[in-house]
Order: structure tokens, then sequence, then C-alpha cells
């Protein structure tokens, strides 16, 4: 059993999915951790310095946005279904839909199709207004079980 898989197992007894975030050291170093604490599992992106990708406007570089984006749609995949392993990424298409600020970064996700192997993840960032968002992201994960035999 994996150190994260570990870790999801005693967050879930305790009921803190702020535990996941320490799990992983670039959502560490990112400042990237989920809560859920409006009984709605959201991903935080603290602001920090090092995020700032464009210094004139200044705005929040848009590597950051898509690394987060796929981090939420990670802890949702892990908090919120029965994953059996790690979610595996396959791909991620990000859309960049205005600046990010230098301030904190909100984004949520949600699960469009789950299938045995596959799963698709929709997971959509925002700042001050949730109405209002700065990125979104469709992301495929495989997450087959590593003790099954895989038909590719």
């Amino acid at each position: 059993m994996s150190k994260l898989i570990q870790r999801l197992a005693e967050a879930r007894k305790q009921g803190n999915v702020g535990l996941l975030a320490e799990a992983i050291p670039y959502a560490r170093w990112m400042q990237i951790a989920p809560e859920n604490g409006t009984g709605e599992l959201l991903t935080r992106m603290r602001y920090h310095e090092e995020l700032i990708g464009n210094t004139f406007l200044p705005a929040i570089h848009g590597g950051t946005l898509g690394a987060m984006l796929e981090m939420t749609a990670i802890f949702h995949l892990l908090w919120e279904t029965d994953t059996p392993t790690v979610p595996k990424i396959v791909n991620i298409t990000v859309d960049y839909l205005r600046s990010a600020r230098p301030r904190d970064v909100i984004a949520a996700a949600k699960v469009t199709k789950q299938g045995r192997r596959m799963v698709n993840v929709f997971a959509e960032a925002w700042q001050d207004d949730r109405s209002r968002p700065v990125a979104s992201a469709s992301a495929h994960f495989l997450v087959q079980s590593e003790d099954e035999p895989s038909a590719l």
C-alpha cells in the first residue's frame, strides 16, 4: 500500500482532508491543500511570491494554475470516490480564462465520467468570485488497481 493511500485512510478516519496534502511534497511546496469546511471539497492554493509569472501585471503563472487544477482533481478522486489506487494522469487540458491576480486561488472538481479503468474530471479555479473563473481543466486519470491486469 502506498504512503498516500495510507495517509488517505488515516485522513478519512480522522475526517481531516488536509492530511492528504501533507503526504505530497509538491503540494506542500506550492501551498496547495484541500479543505472541506463548507461541506464542499475545495482546494486552495495560498498566494506566495514564487507563484508570479508576469511581474508587470502581476499575475500568477499559468503552469502553477494547471498544477493546482490537476491536484484539485486528484484530491477529489481520492476523497470523494472509491479509487483503489493513486490516480495516474493520462492527459489534462487547461483553459486559461483570465489573469489570476496575486491572491489565493480556490478550485473545485467533479467527476464527469467514471469507468473501471479511466475517470474524467472537470476542475474550475477562481479567486474572489466563483462565477468568474480564472482557469478550468478537463483531465483523464487511470484508476486501475495495480494488481488488476491491463487490457492495453
